[in-house]
């Protein structure tokens, strides 16, 4: 079997896995990672998101073999190392201030995606049309406090 590396939440890792298996099942079935959630396997619900080299992604669509030795894999698992300052990542903060989450399912997909956006905006203002590109399903339909959590949150991180 062909062997896998890539650096997850900080740390490299290496996996003996076939090429066709997709990220998801290496990280929830191989590695034990079980924030990113399976929803629909086709990059719909977006509940597995994740971040690739920074930026948003979904596993659950990517097969191991086009994930490389220096592609960094970010989970909501890691998340809260990736910003410089004590405790958890300004965005799970708004989440709890704005009291998000309801069952729980979607949430760190929703975060990842959130936070994915902020840092793609480099400090200007979270629009609505930007926060219309986020299209994480939520089936406890908290739209309208995910939507404050990550505008406050926006202006927490810069």
């Amino acid at each position: 079997m062909p062997n896998h590396s890539f650096i997850l939440n900080g740390k490299k890792v290496s996996v003996d896995v076939e090429d066709d298996v997709r990220l998801l099942w290496v990280l929830r079935d191989i590695l034990k990672v079980r924030g990113p959630k399976y929803g629909c396997a086709i990059n719909e619900c977006k509940a597995c998101t994740s971040h690739l080299n920074g930026k948003a992604f979904q596993p659950c669509s990517v097969s191991i073999k086009y994930i490389k030795p220096h592609d960094h894999v970010t989970t909501i698992e890691g998340l809260a190392d990736t910003h410089k300052g004590p405790g958890l990542h300004p965005v799970q903060e708004a989440w709890m201030k704005h009291s998000v989450p309801q069952c729980g399912y979607c949430q760190p997909g929703q975060i990842m995606a959130a936070s994915a956006l902020i840092a793609k905006k480099k400090g200007k203002k979270i629009t609505d049309a930007d926060l219309d590109t986020i299209r994480n399903v939520c089936r406890c339909n908290t739209y309208p406090r995910i939507r404050e959590a990550i505008k406050d949150a926006s202006h927490n991180m810069h």
